[in-house]
């Protein structure tokens, strides 16, 4: 599993000392989130969203409570949103593995509605290297302006406008945490 897959739990997640809200949004909607984070061996990083954007909350699970893994490439294709149809207009024709994550991955895979007319649209582009430079500058002028996209490679991941900023460095996230890197 990797960061941003979205995991149905087939079995209540009821770890000790949590806020409140925790065990009442798995309740509603028995889904969590793969972050980018080391854990225990034997356990998944995961985190869980609560009724509100600040409402987050971390945690490891075993793997044998997982009923279902929806990879944001597996969100890619569905309909519904306009601004995830124009991105799918332009990341499509590249080859890339792609999809929604954050709010809109939430709700394209578990159906709960997350997403507001306020709501950036967050995707996630996973390569086995990182594209050149003048092709990732056409993708990022081209997408929806709203979108807040990351290229996920085997090192981590970087946000795509710091990549087409002209920056020398740039952050890379990485399971033991962000490091400035050459651009």
């Amino acid at each position: 599993m990797r960061p941003h897959d979205l995991l149905r739990l087939d079995a209540p997640l009821r770890p000790a000392g949590v806020p409140g809200w925790v065990a009442a949004a798995l309740a509603e909607t028995p889904w969590v989130v793969v972050r980018r984070a080391t854990a225990a061996a034997g356990t998944i990083p995961v985190g869980v969203r609560g009724p509100t954007r600040a409402d987050r909350f971390a945690v490891e699970l075993d793997p044998a409570t997982v009923a279902e893994v929806v990879r944001p490439e597996d969100l890619a294709e569905r309909p519904g949103l306009p601004a995830l149809d124009r991105a799918r207009d332009v990341l499509a024709p590249t080859g890339w593995a792609w999809g929604p994550t954050g709010g809109v991955g939430f709700q394209l895979a578990t159906g709960r509605p997350t997403v507001t007319a306020a709501s950036d649209l967050d995707l996630v582009i996973r390569v086995p290297a990182l594209p050149p430079r003048g092709r990732l500058g056409e993708v990022h002028a081209a997408l929806p302006h709203d979108a807040d996209c990351l290229i996920e490679t085997p090192d981590g991941a970087v946000a795509l406008r710091e990549l087409v900023s002209g920056a020398t460095r740039v952050l890379l996230r990485t399971p033991t945490g962000p490091r400035l890197v050459p651009a």
